[in-house]
């Protein structure tokens, strides 16, 4: 599986473009904005974690040495 930023920013807008969507109402609705609840909270996790993965290439980067190996995460 190949997601992406770009991926995520596309599910973001699908999901805003559901929540618009005004012939959903009542049960309907609610059980959206449930899904967007979950939708948001796993697109926070995700961006959290490539910040990670950006803050540590960049001390990877900034105090290179042959004692010092890349994360498995950043490999690839």
């Amino acid at each position: 599986m190949k997601n992406t930023l770009g991926d995520l920013n596309n599910h973001l807008f699908a999901q805003l473009e559901r929540l618009s969507d005004e012939d959903i109402k009542g049960e309907e609705l609610v059980e959206e904005i449930e899904r967007a609840r979950a939708v948001t909270s796993i697109a926070n996790q995700i961006v959290l974690n490539g910040t990670l993965v950006l803050k540590a290439q960049k001390f990877h980067t900034e105090y290179k040495s042959k004692d010092l190996q890349k994360p498995k995460m950043l490999e690839g």
